[in-house]
């Protein structure tokens, strides 16, 4: 017969229940003789039997027909009809009840051995992973300072000066980033007017290009390879009808002095 197996959880007990128990024979002559009112007093008295551990003397029959409600002919009906539950030593019980306890006992000591195993190799692991993490912060601190020293190494250079003022290199420092769509030509010729005309020397003019270019992305002002600032008889471009001075000060005050 199919069961659903249920755990203890919160201090609450479970035990199987077979969940076509209603079509077992035995019960079938049970609820043909006291109908759905039997197959309840049933389930009490084994969820009562559960909780004492499996078995009850049969001088508690007046309690627990005062706790259903019903009446002594129809529990000791149940308990001595049907072939449900065993009679012994004045006591009664359910043979798959006992079978569920024995098999949950025998689970619960399995786990607390297997919690005993696992407590102690936990020092064994606890050891292995501090080890582990350990060398994870030593490789990270070093890569930190190797990082650190590669930027200390960088000189620093007038954008003009740089590798970067040849605009493919300077176009193919953003392939694979978020600014890989960006129109290059702009952000090229106003970073370095801004550098050229200000003095300004970095040692990562791609960090400042990036940087510049996430400000514009916050303001929406962010100019993209698409924008054609005289398509359609629009006006020109801000480049083209300012002076060169003026578009640097004003690129220079929307991004914040850099």
């Amino acid at each position: 017969m199919p069961r659903a197996f249920f755990i203890m959880k919160n201090n609450s007990f479970y035990f199987s229940h077979d969940y076509n128990a209603a079509n077992d024979t035995k019960i079938l002559f049970l609820r043909h003789q006291l109908g759905m009112e039997g197959y309840g007093i049933y389930w009490f008295l084994i969820e009562q039997l559960a909780n004492a551990g499996g078995r009850l003397p049969l001088e508690l029959i007046p309690v627990l027909t005062m706790q259903m409600q019903s009446t002594d002919v129809k529990v000791n009906g149940v308990i001595h009809n049907f072939d449900l539950f065993k009679i012994e030593q004045g006591e009664f019980y359910s043979e798959r009840l006992e079978d569920h306890l024995q098999l949950r006992l025998k689970l619960s000591e399995s786990g607390k051995n297997g919690a005993a195993n696992r407590w102690a190799n936990r020092g064994a692991i606890g050891e292995a992973n501090a080890k582990e993490r350990k060398e994870k912060e030593i490789k990270g601190k070093e890569n930190k300072e190797n990082k650190t020293k590669e930027s200390k190494g960088k000189a620093l250079t007038l954008f003009s000066e740089s590798i970067y003022n040849d605009i493919k290199i300077f176009e193919q420092s953003f392939l694979g980033t978020q600014y890989e769509g960006a129109n290059f030509t702009y952000y090229h010729e106003v970073i370095k007017n801004w550098s050229d005309s200000t003095g300004n020397k970095k040692r990562d003019w791609i960090a400042t290009a990036k940087n510049w270019m996430a400000k514009d992305m916050t303001k929406g002002t962010f100019i993209d390879k698409n924008y054609k600032p005289n398509a359609n008889n629009q006006t020109k471009s801000r480049v083209s009808h300012a002076t060169e001075e003026q578009f640097i000060q004003t690129a220079f005050k929307r991004n914040g002095g850099w």
